[in-house]
């Protein structure tokens, strides 16, 4: 299986908007246009990707890298509903943190995330790639953390 990130840009952004969550998982995940204004507004360190799966992008994520800490964070992650399953996710992810290693931004080997405690498959997918929960917990949503 072959899954790639490109850089999300006036060529396929139109492709992220149809992107959809199952309707349970709405609750977890921006939709990528809120996440598009969102990496315009923090561009100067932030990248959008698009999930590739050959030609075809089948999820979305957001890589961001936070100044003040310093660590990347990772944004809105997504694969749409009817690729589900497939392991993509997983792919995109090993390819998020390939990209993060290269610190594009800056430096730093902590990459964060936050999942929402009632998404399990999300939890599992980040636990089986190393994250691990750092004890910070905000509402319903955890942090977990990885060192490159």
């Amino acid at each position: 299986m072959t899954v790639t990130l490109r850089k999300i840009d006036e060529n396929n952004f139109l492709d992220a908007f149809h992107l959809k969550l199952k309707k349970e998982q709405e609750e977890f995940v921006s939709h990528p246009i809120r996440s598009l204004a969102q990496a315009y507004v923090y561009r100067s360190q932030c990248q959008p990707f698009g999930v590739y799966h050959d030609d075809e992008m089948v999820g979305y994520v957001m890589v961001i890298y936070d100044y003040d800490v310093p660590e990347y964070d990772v944004w809105h992650m997504m694969i749409d509903e009817s690729q589900q399953g497939k392991g993509y996710g997983r792919a995109a992810m090993q390819r998020v943190l390939e990209y993060i290693a290269a610190k594009p931004f800056g430096g730093s080997n902590r990459v964060a995330l936050t999942c929402s405690q009632a998404n399990a498959p999300a939890l599992a997918l980040y636990k089986a790639l190393g994250f691990r929960p750092t004890g910070v917990v905000d509402d319903d949503e955890i942090e977990l953390a990885l060192t490159l």
